[in-house]
Parts: C-alpha cells; sequence; structure tokens
C-alpha cells in the first residue's frame, strides 16, 4: 500500500510554491506548461483525426461517433489505472521513488503549482503519437474515431484536473469530483483515483469512504 509519506509529505503547511526538478534551467522550463498548450494540442489532433475519419473512410458517421465514445470510455479507465498502478507505484528501489516523485510524487507535495499540473507538450505529443501507432495497429481506419475520443478524455481529465485545484467546487453534481481529489491528495492517496470520473472507483472499490 502507498503511504502518505512515501507520495507526498502532507505535513507541509500550506502546500503552496514549487519544486525546482532541474539544475539546468532550459529542462527546468520545460518541464512546466501552461494548461491552455497541452488542451489546444489535443482538440487539435482530434480535429485533424475527425476530419480524416470521415473524408478518408467509409466508416458511417453512426458507428463512428460510437467508436468516439469508446475512446473516451477507454481514456477513463486508462487514467485509473496509470493514476493508481503507475504514479502510485511503490518507491521500493532508488531508481523507482525518483520515477514516482519526478512524474507524480512532486504534485502531491506541491498540488497548487498551476505549471505541474499537465506534461509538458513534448510529452503529450509523444504520447498521441504512440496511442495513434498502437490504435492503427488493433483497429485500423476505426483509430481515426477512436483517437479523438480517447484525447478528448485526456483532455477533459486535464482540465478536470486543473479546475479542482485552481478553484472553488461548483454546487452542482460535479462537486463531488472536487471532494474526491480533495480526499485524494489530503487525507488517503490508496482512494479516489479516477480525477475526470469515479466511475472505476465506484467499479473497483477504491471511492473513499463517507464519514458518519
Amino acid at each position: 500500500m502507498t503511504t502518505l509519506k512515501k507520495i507526498g509529505r502532507l505535513d507541509r503547511p500550506d502546500n503552496n510554491g514549487s519544486a525546482q526538478m532541474f539544475q539546468n534551467p532550459i529542462l527546468e522550463r520545460i518541464s512546466r506548461t501552461h494548461i491552455s498548450i497541452p488542451l489546444i494540442l489535443f482538440f487539435s489532433i482530434s480535429a485533424v483525426s475527425l476530419y480524416y475519419a470521415i473524408t478518408s473512410t467509409t466508416i458511417s458517421l453512426g458507428i463512428g461517433f460510437l467508436v468516439l465514445l469508446a475512446g473516451v470510455l477507454v481514456f477513463t479507465f486508462v487514467e485509473y489505472m496509470m493514476h493508481r498502478h503507475f504514479f502510485h507505484m511503490e518507491p521500493d528501489t532508488p531508481i523507482k521513488d525518483k520515477l514516482q516523485y519526478a512524474v507524480h510524487g512532486v504534485h502531491h507535495d506541491y498540488p497548487k503549482d498551476k505549471d505541474r499540473l499537465a506534461m509538458p507538450p513534448f510529452v503529450s505529443i509523444a504520447y498521441a503519437l504512440i496511442f495513434y501507432g498502437v490504435f492503427t495497429l488493433i483497429m485500423g481506419d476505426y483509430a481515426l474515431f477512436f483517437l479523438p475520443g480517447f484525447v478528448m478524455g485526456y483532455a477533459a481529465y486535464l482540465g478536470v484536473h486543473y479546475m479542482v485545484h485552481a478553484y472553488q467546487p461548483p454546487k452542482n453534481f460535479l462537486k463531488v469530483l472536487w471532494v474526491n481529489h480533495a480526499v485524494h491528495h489530503y487525507k488517503d492517496p490508496d482512494v479516489a483515483f479516477g480525477v475526470s470520473s469515479p466511475l472505476w472507483d465506484f467499479i473497483l472499490g477504491t471511492m473513499p469512504k463517507k464519514e458518519k
């Protein structure tokens, strides 16, 4: 089980500030990004992929829409599994300890650092290319509909993650996303791994327990 100490120092008084991860100023700068950059990037990739899906394949729009929705659903599962098993890996070796801190532990130490609420653009582009290659190998032309759904799911995750850290919770059904993520950060990092949706936490038994 992951412990509070291993994931982030939750005894930090205010969790404000930002960590310096690289001595090299160039590496330090490119390790940060404004949230708008990956969002624009992902929506642009989605638009281009949908254009080619509609104009260069014989797949009907109805089937294509269902494939797109499947892409969104699959992303929510990948998001959950990555967060639970990769971002919160047990740091039982020096290499895994450094990797875990670099990809996620630093975020638990400084959750209000808005420049590190999304992966740098070059990492996002690499992810998109890898996803496209894998999806094409698995499903051929259907990947042109599946990729936009998956990538838009990723963009939704980034947007929700940014908002739950940057804004007060809304007074509607979306408040559960703020509450769950706050529990994950400040009370129990072994629950509430879904950021954009609580679906897989509910299915796989990692929903935060309601206090009596």
